[in-house]
């Protein structure tokens, strides 16, 4: 049942081709009524020719003309038929294949971050690809062969009954003994087929992460250690195929069986019911060609459901993805608000990640536009995760937050990350060229624009250097790029979105010393005018800022300025002794180096 009601959902998201559907569909019942009523007229001119021996009479063409032209126009029905649905459902299945990926690929960008750090991306590219590619085969055999032969085995083979009730009884038996057969094959090879597509999954996710840290990999020699591990896997999922295989075989031994043990049944019993008066030749010869045609189809129907099966557990990946819903998104009534001027102001906010231990616990504070606030605290402290509820990465459990007075819930999502820019502390570039990287901020910026951003973040020099210059290729991830040059392009790509409120994750952390100087000040003269807040465990980057909030166990146990805090001697002067002491130290052991 569950094979079943995953069948029926993945013809229902035929969507806009339902009129196409509905068309292929009246194309099949007919192609099934004409292929039943070849063997029918068949059989009627085997009795009219044996029906005239036995009379001592000769056959005319004038008897014989109307039945073998119907014969033949229903065959030539038939091939143009199949030939036409065949051709509109492979256009159809390809069509809607592209628009389901397109649908999933879509969705999944709208899942948020907590749902993507606990699914690897090869899962999901797997998922994608697979669940859609195996809904495209299901619509093609659907339309294409899978139809016609149900039509043939529920509607048209209990019409037997009114060619020769005795003789369509027998052939009603056999094909559900047959059922019965493969039904029992088909409920075993279920559950063994979802624990292999499981080792399939494992198989791609594997490979995926292999390949996505292929420089950890050579650089720690695990190039053996995990071609080994992937072959294990593979070995894994073998033994776990194999009796699937040898379940399949035995299905396509016993259709081939119930081919010849039908027709010879039929033959039989047909030639004593004949003997009897009971059954006719032609009607013996009609039954011969229905049950050829039935168990065929039958054979057909088996391969498809074992085909289904496989494909199962790939569309029921596929709808899981697709079915879940995003905790963040826009809620009733929201609305673009336009251009916000960052007053930003949290309000008894709360939110925990597992429900029991709060990482942010009651914060409270207002910031006005054109402030710079610097976050700090130890690792685990909860800098990120407040200002990932600023963009609502995530949404509080308690308290609520607010720009220029307005809930940002009752803002759309697109209007508040559109007012807020984030360069992250991995700069996660796309494999693009840079000047594409940079447009991620604003499509529509101008050369000028760019121009600006790239020379505030430092990054004109480095991409001068590169002969094709804007249009330079950065790789997957930005590879072909240092980390600092990486990291210059991603705040250039926040400078070019040019939002009210920006949001630096510790965006120097990847800059040697001097760059991180002049980014410094080039990043005080870009953030002039905005709401600026500055995630940092380097103190001396956030001397200048205009208030400093250290965050302990998720909430905020002290607020002021660089040197109020010095002088208050609490959390924030006991992180600067310490970082201080450990610079003076450094410089103190260089300088001594450097003496002859």
């Amino acid at each position: 049942m569950q094979v079943f009601r995953l069948y029926i959902r993945t013809l229902a998201l035929l969507g806009t081709e339902k009129k196409l559907a509905l068309l292929l569909v009246f194309a099949n019942i007919f192609l099934a009524a004409a292929s039943f009523a070849e063997p029918v007229l068949f059989g009627w001119i085997i009795d009219l020719l044996s029906n005239a021996q036995r009379d001592g009479k000769t056959v005319t063409w004038e008897a014989l003309t109307p039945l073998t032209i119907a014969w033949v126009g229903f065959g030539l029905f038939t091939i143009l038929a199949s030939v036409l649905v065949a051709l509109h459902a492979d256009r159809l299945s390809h069509r809607r294949r592209l628009a389901v990926m397109s649908s999933f690929f879509e969705h999944v960008l709208h899942l948020p971050l907590s749902f993507h750090t606990s699914v690897h991306s090869g899962r999901l590219l797997k998922n994608m690809i697979d669940g859609a590619s195996g809904m495209a085969s299901v619509w093609l055999y659907f339309f294409r062969d899978n139809l016609s032969s149900f039509l043939a085995l529920f509607v048209l083979l209990p019409a037997t009954i009114f060619l020769n009730w005795r003789l369509a009884m027998l052939l009603i038996g056999l094909v559900f003994l047959f059922a019965i057969v493969i039904a029992f094959v088909i409920h075993r090879t279920n559950a063994l087929q979802e624990k292999v597509e499981r080792y399939h999954t494992d198989l791609a996710e594997r490979a995926s992460d292999a390949l996505g840290n292929l420089p950890v990999i050579q650089s720690f020699t695990r190039i053996d250690a995990e071609a080994k591990s992937l072959r294990s896997i593979s070995d894994v999922l073998l033994a776990a195929q194999i009796p699937v295989l040898s379940w399949w075989a035995a299905t396509t031994v016993i259709t081939r069986a119930a081919s010849t043990l039908a027709i010879l049944a039929i033959f039989l019993v047909g030639t004593w019911l004949h003997m009897q008066g009971l059954a006719t030749i032609g009607e013996i010869v009609a039954f011969m060609a229905i049950a050829g045609q039935l168990i065929g189809k039958l054979e057909s129907t088996v391969s498809f459901a074992n085909w289904v099966l496989m494909l199962a557990p790939k569309v029921t990946q596929f709808f899981e993805v697709l079915d879940t819903a995003p905790t963040v998104r826009d809620m009733p009534g929201a609305r673009d608000v336009g251009r916000l001027e960052g007053m930003v102001a949290f309000d008894d906010v709360t939110f925990s990640y597992d429900g029991k231990t709060p990482a942010v616990a009651n914060v409270d504070f207002v910031v006005k536009p054109g402030e710079t606030i610097a976050l700090v605290g130890s690792t685990g402290s909860g800098k990120s995760t407040t200002m990932s509820l600023l963009h609502r990465v995530f949404d509080p459990q308690g308290g609520r937050i607010l720009i220029d007075g307005i809930d940002i819930k009752d803002m759309t999502l697109e209007c508040l990350r559109r007012n807020i820019g984030v360069v992250f502390q991995e700069p996660m570039l796309f494999a693009r060229s840079i000047e594409e990287n940079l447009r991620i901020g604003n499509p529509g910026a101008s050369a000028e624009e760019i121009e600006t951003a790239i020379t505030r973040a430092q990054a004109k020099d480095f991409i001068a250097r590169h002969p094709e210059g804007l249009a330079t290729i950065v790789g997957e991830r930005g590879r072909t790029l240092s980390g600092g040059e990486r990291q210059r392009l991603s705040i250039a790509r926040a400078l070019l979105k040019d939002p009210p409120i920006l949001i630096f994750d510790e965006a120097t952390s990847a800059l040697d010393a001097t760059t991180e100087r002049q980014i410094q000040a080039a990043l005080e003269a870009a953030t002039e005018g905005r709401t600026t807040f500055i995630i940092a465990h380097r103190l001396a980057t956030i001397r200048n800022a205009t208030r400093i909030f250290v965050l302990d166990h998720g909430k905020v146990v002290e607020a002021g300025s660089f040197d109020e805090l010095v002088k208050r001697g609490g959390r924030f002067a006991e992180l600067a002794a310490a970082q201080f002491m450990t610079d003076a130290l450094v410089k103190t052991q260089i300088e001594k180096a450097a003496v002859p």
